[in-house]
């Protein structure tokens, strides 16, 4: 048994959930910049380019939460941990919020939903985000989920003298 969590929605030893929320997060912290745009500019361009934004980060997010899902479902001790319920649950609570603004502006509007609910959903969604991110970077680097469990390992094989590990750079 590996001494750290581990992931098994990986490739490889690559986990997917940190490979896939980059996209989420991006078009989700664009949104709010795209509506500001819009509110500085009146140009109808940043309106619908933030719907699109909110989009794609729903539907990223969902695929990032199949992973995460994944994980967090797979093994006890990372369902243990606090901070991956934060994690989860806040990041539900985003896509919650996201799902509730894109249907705040394809119901009335792109142009019209922005002010003042769409902006203020998509800066408490990145609120959140920060949030949340903050408690998946404790995840690896506090509880060590997903990290390999010596220096120098290269796979989620455990670790024994003929495959490398203290016993290698020792006699290096």
């Amino acid at each position: 048994m590996s001494i750290n969590p581990k992931t098994t929605a990986a490739v490889g030893d690559h986990p997917l959930h940190p490979m896939i929320i980059p996209f989420p997060v991006a078009f989700l912290v664009g949104a709010p910049i795209a509506d500001l745009a819009f509110i500085g500019t009146g140009d109808g361009f940043w309106a619908r380019a933030a719907i699109w934004l909110i989009g794609a980060g729903i539907v990223m997010a969902l695929v990032a939460a199949v992973a995460g899902f994944t994980d967090f479902f797979s093994d006890a001790r990372i369902r243990s941990l606090n901070d991956a319920w934060y994690h989860m649950i806040g990041n539900l609570v985003a896509v919650v919020l996201a799902l509730i603004n894109l249907y705040l502006r394809y119901a009335q509007g792109a142009e019209a939903a922005i002010k003042p609910w769409g902006v203020a959903l998509s800066l408490v969604v990145v609120g959140i985000l920060l949030f949340t991110g903050w408690k998946g970077w404790e995840l690896v680097y506090r509880h060590h989920v997903a990290v390999l469990d010596a220096p120098g390992q290269t796979s989620s094989e455990p670790v024994s003298p003929r495959h490398g590990g203290e016993s290698r750079r020792r006699a290096a």
